[in-house]
């Protein structure tokens, strides 16, 4: 009895492996239906600067930057590192964006002079309109929707992720410029994402609108714009700064 059972046992196991075989390849056909073969990513060099990126202050010049009256900039340049000369204005970006991927380094001074917003302060300003702050935020107290990496006056940072006074910091930011149809009626807000020295300190948070000192934001229709960095006084530099458009 024992060789019939074995050949039966044998006879079952030869029958089950053709149907075994068969519903693998069935299922390896219906993965195929969700693996797309395109768009294909474009190749892009990644850090220190992607390959991909628009250079905005690198090593060489500032001719990149102006003036509101579109004059060469009057800040300090020298070895790579651009300085606010205080009382010469804000300046600006020649080219204009829309939805970008920003990155700069700033560095407060290493001599502390004055406190909360009147110590180390400057700012970045997306599309002109809607400012990033830039403060030495190293033990200053001040008013949270106000010191570094906040969304001035709108959003206060997850954490304080500040360097202390005269090191080098960076800011890495998304941002999504704000749509309007065409009567001018908004339909979708700005939107930022900041990574203060590599942190997350703002998460897709939505924009009001644009930065006010005093009152509520409001919108306005407009296209695609400058980005612009603040002399608000204080000697802060810059350097490494460039953009992705997204």
């Amino acid at each position: 009895m024992a060789p019939a059972r074995i050949a039966t046992t044998l006879g079952a196991t030869l029958l089950l492996l053709p149907i075994a075989h068969a519903a693998e390849f069935d299922r390896h056909q219906q993965a195929k239906v969700t693996e797309l073969t395109g768009p294909v990513p474009e190749v892009v060099k990644p850090l220190p600067v992607p390959s991909d990126a628009i250079v905005l202050l690198g090593k060489d010049d500032t001719s990149a930057w102006q003036h509101a009256d579109g004059s060469a900039i009057n800040w300090t340049f020298e070895d790579g590192i651009m300085t606010v000369k205080p009382g010469s204005g804000d300046i600006f970006s020649r080219a204009r964006f829309g939805d970008i991927q920003l990155h700069l380094e700033w560095r407060t001074p290493d001599k502390v002079v004055g406190d909360s917003q009147g110590r180390g302060n400057s700012g970045v300003f997306l599309m002109r309109r809607y400012e990033v702050q830039i403060l030495d935020s190293w033990d200053n107290p001040t008013y949270p929707n106000g010191q570094a990496a906040s969304v001035y006056k709108q959003h206060i940072p997850l954490v304080n992720a500040s360097l202390p006074p005269g090191t080098w910091q960076t800011y890495d930011i998304i941002f999504r410029a704000p749509r309007f149809n065409y009567s001018g009626r908004l339909t979708s807000p700005a939107t930022v994402t900041v990574l203060h020295n590599g942190v997350l300190v703002q998460d897709h948070v939505t924009l009001a609108g644009p930065t006010m000192y005093v009152g509520a934001p409001n919108y306005s229709p407009h296209g695609a714009d400058v980005i612009r960095l603040q002399d608000h006084g204080n000697p802060v530099s810059y350097r490494n700064i460039w953009v992705r458009g997204l």
